[in-house]
């Protein structure tokens, strides 16, 4: 009788985590379709920045800190 009982358990074991294996796999894929059809139809929009602007930019910011720590620095 206890065999039975063990093997009825493995038996619903296994049952259950193929269960939960074949959802997760079947949650995977719709979630790369969902993934495909988002980016097939509403593809990132592309920006054209002017690397030289963004580079003129950074270098102001970085030349009024170098300015501001050498002035703070010949005052004391």
């Amino acid at each position: 009788m206890e065999t039975n009982l063990i093997l009825e358990g493995f038996k619903f074991m296994g049952l259950g985590m193929t269960t939960v294996f074949v959802f997760l796999l079947i949650m995977i894929l719709c979630m790369n379709v969902m993934s495909y059809v988002i980016h097939r139809f509403f593809p990132e929009p592309q920006v054209n920045e002017d690397p030289k602007l963004k580079t003129q930019q950074n270098n102001k910011k970085i030349v009024a800190a170098i300015s501001a720590a050498i002035s703070y620095h010949r005052q004391g």
